[in-house]
């Protein structure tokens, strides 16, 4: 697979007058492309939790697996891609290798997060993703209409309508709360390092260093808190196996792919529809009942997401090769 979008979109020191240059932050309106392979992708992450679940072994080794399989899996494609890692520097990788350690961050803290609090309450914190890549590109300088910020509250809001959130008061409960809240920060930080490494690298160079970095990660934590790796039954490996699949190679690799077209926040919304998804993957293959408010959840999820594409600059075109 070839990357139509690779990167760089900026023009090359010294050729001349430029357009000022975009943010790789800022919010832009998808086109029909960034769309369509938005939607594989969120089908894709919607099969996540339902799968994680049917899995008996531990979180943590099912994290690794999924990033050192997808690396691995995609090695192939930069193979093929090899020319466009000519004249690449070293430094030019470090984004990709802070995108991997903030998504193993994000593993690392949401997923005990699951067993601490009830997993609506977690789940729900973990969606507030859009909401920490859109302050930190505010902060950055990038203007982000009322319109954006209207549709990313009533987006969280619909999560949480969703997932149905119901309050436990303890000490375990609330730092369960407080990992959620963590690991959802970690991802708005693991989206934002790649938006910045996809200024310059294709999907697949992108994709490998990220992927690794975060399973070596993964392993060294599974390796101090005596996780094992390995010795799993027939049917958790193929399981795993469908997770890479689905989640990883068909979810997060094509939100990477669209990441340097339309930023960070509207990535982080696309993946918030996971929650209505995998709702629906969970009462086919678990036959677990959704929530009362689910229904009006979805709808401000979707109105949510329609706001906020809206409000978005439109989607530069790329420069011509």
């Amino acid at each position: 697979m070839t990357d139509p979008a690779a990167p760089p979109r900026s023009p090359a020191r010294g050729a001349g007058a430029a357009a000022p240059s975009v943010s790789p932050w800022a919010v832009h309106r998808p086109g029909g492309r960034e769309v369509g392979l938005m939607a594989v992708a969120v089908i894709g992450v919607s099969f996540s939790g339902p799968l994680t679940a049917m899995v008996a072994t531990s979180f943590l080794a099912i994290a690794f697996w999924r990033n050192a399989a997808g690396a691995v899996l995609l090695l192939p494609v930069l193979l093929h891609e090899r020319a466009t890692l000519t004249g690449l520097r070293p430094r030019q990788l470090v984004s990709s290798v802070v995108a991997g350690l903030f998504l193993a961050a994000h593993f690392a803290a949401w997923l005990p997060s699951l067993s601490m609090t009830t997993v609506a309450a977690s789940t729900a914190l973990v969606t507030t993703t859009p909401i920490w890549t859109a302050l930190a590109a505010r902060v950055s300088g990038v203007h982000l209409p009322r319109q954006v910020w209207w549709g990313l509250a009533l987006a969280v809001l619909g999560a949480a309508l969703i997932a149905g959130v119901d309050v436990t008061v303890s000490w375990t409960a609330l730092a369960g709360d407080g990992l959620a809240l963590l690991g959802a920060i970690c991802a708005g930080g693991y989206m934002l390092a790649g938006a910045r490494a996809r200024e310059r690298l294709t999907t697949s160079a992108y994709a490998v260093v990220c992927y690794s970095t975060c399973a070596v990660v993964l392993a060294l934590a599974a390796l101090v808190v005596g996780v094992p790796l390995a010795g799993f039954s027939a049917r958790d490996w193929w399981l795993i196996a469908a997770i890479t699949v689905c989640a990883q190679l068909f979810g997060h690799t094509l939100l990477n792919l669209v990441l340097s077209s339309v930023g960070p926040t509207v990535v982080g919304l696309a993946v918030l529809l996971e929650v209505p998804g995998a709702l629906l993957v969970a009462l086919v293959l678990l036959q677990q009942v959704p929530p009362l408010l689910a229904l009006p959840g979805m709808i401000a999820v979707v109105i949510g997401v329609a706001l906020v594409i809206r409000g978005g600059r439109p989607t530069p075109e790329a420069d011509p090769v």
